[in-house]
């Protein structure tokens, strides 16, 4: 009877180790990704968010050059660097602020944070977990832009948009392209649209599977753009070179300005709850 329960006690642990084994294949957080899994994937990068203060220097920076110049896009903004009020990490999660303050000549402050030169990936899935600003003027987005602009100036070495929404359009998300054949200064730009009713109270998975045929853009599992490589060089498909992932939320603009921006609606807030990468093995 003791030599069972012994063997019972072995048995146990064993299944104990085994489920601890098993859990370790996906980082803590709230869900294991979604989108097409069956890629054999295997996590590369990542930030879970649990620690607390400036987002890890060792994994983001700040895209503050274009204060200025409004980003091309007469944004009404100012990006800051490494400021808590507008990038703040506490409670597990990421908060990018945009509030409404006099500071640097704009109206606006917010943040853009960039993994340039501290992530950067050809191919893989890249996932970001988060839940949206809502408003009048808003413009949160998670995209991708060319580390080294192999190509020439934008468009010509490409932008991938994994999730924009502007305010004024609420509850519908953006996936889109833009290369030097398709993009929006001429009208060419290929994009797709989905709804998301709670956008802006629940956290959804928005994530881009990058392969070299194709890249494919969803919600949570829900697939909704997809832009081909047709083969016919840089123009039409500069997605062959590494990219970086940005954070951003922006005020105003040539888009989500363009039916003006409630000053009643701030602060406002993207939060992220975990960005993960995966490449195939």
């Amino acid at each position: 009877m003791k030599q069972m329960f012994i063997l019972s006690i072995l048995l146990f642990a064993t299944a104990l180790s085994s489920c601890a084994e098993d859990n370790k294949s996906e980082p803590s957080g709230v869900k294991p990704g979604t989108g097409n899994t069956s890629g054999n994937y295997e996590l590369v990068w990542s930030d879970e968010f649990n620690y607390s203060g400036l987002p890890d220097s060792k994994k983001w920076s700040y895209d503050t050059d274009g204060n200025a110049t409004g980003w091309g896009n007469n944004e009404a903004q100012y990006y800051t660097s490494a400021r808590l009020k507008n990038s703040e990490v506490k409670n597990g999660f990421l908060y990018i602020n945009a509030i409404k303050e006099d500071f640097e000549g704009k109206k606006y402050t917010s943040a853009r944070l960039v993994t340039r030169s501290k992530g950067d990936w050809l191919y893989g899935k890249i996932e970001v977990r988060a839940k949206l600003p809502d408003g009048r003027g808003m413009w949160p987005a998670i995209w991708m832009l060319p580390t080294d602009w192999i190509y020439g100036g934008w468009p010509a070495s490409g932008e991938i948009d994994i999730m924009e929404n502007v305010g004024y359009d609420p509850y519908v998300i953006v996936g889109s392209a833009h290369t030097e054949s398709y993009n929006h200064v001429k009208g060419t730009h290929k994009n797709a649209k989905i709804t998301i009713s709670d956008c802006y109270t629940e956290f959804h998975n928005y994530i881009v599977e990058w392969e070299a045929n194709e890249y494919r853009v969803y919600v949570d599992d829900k697939l909704y753009f997809t832009f081909k490589n047709e083969g016919t060089g840089y123009k039409a498909w500069p997605f062959d070179k590494r990219f970086h992932l940005l954070l951003n939320v922006a005020v105003g603009g040539n888009w989500g300005g363009s039916q003006g921006i409630d000053d009643t609606i701030f602060p406002r807030t993207m939060e992220v709850d975990y960005v993960r990468v995966y490449q195939k093995k």
